[in-house]
């Protein structure tokens, strides 16, 4: 069973960057080519391997928190809010081509990441640690996502 569940945590959390995936596709060498960016703006191929990476340890941290439910109730809600904002925020950023109303949803994001990985520590330390290289990461994506909305003020 317990492999199982990690199995399908991993897939989740997954095909939550396969959902972007199908909006990145279309708008980076149109829309997003043509938007103003910092020049802390990594490369556009830093992306897809940074998510691929922070999405297993997602799903590991998932896992380790769905195995200890129903001590993990809290944690693991928070984890599942985290999860659908950041299913949200491509589709509203690279679709809709919202960009502040992405740092909007993005700020949230980060606010239920952070309650996440709080909450992982209090139940599972190390699903806490797993989950920190995502707190930086979407950190430095809700920059980043301010300063290309700065940037594109008409």
């Amino acid at each position: 069973m317990q492999w199982f569940a990690l199995v399908v945590s991993i897939v989740v959390c997954q095909l939550t960057g396969a959902i972007g995936a199908v909006f990145t596709i279309k708008a980076i060498p149109t829309w997003y080519a043509g938007l103003r960016k910092p020049s802390f703006q990594p490369p556009n191929s830093v992306f897809g391997p940074v998510w691929t990476g922070l999405y297993l340890l997602m799903g590991i941290a998932a896992w380790r928190l769905w195995i200890e439910l129903p001590v993990s109730s809290m944690a693991f809600a928070w984890f599942c809010a985290q999860l659908v904002l950041n299913a949200l925020w491509t589709p509203l950023f690279f679709g809709a081509r919202r960009i502040g109303w992405s740092f909007l949803e993005i700020v949230v994001q980060w606010i239920a990441v952070v309650g996440t990985v709080a909450t992982a520590f209090a139940v599972d330390p190390l699903a806490g640690a797993l989950l920190l290289p995502l707190l930086l990461w979407v950190t430095f994506a809700a920059v980043l996502n301010g300063a290309i909305w700065r940037l594109n003020q008409a």
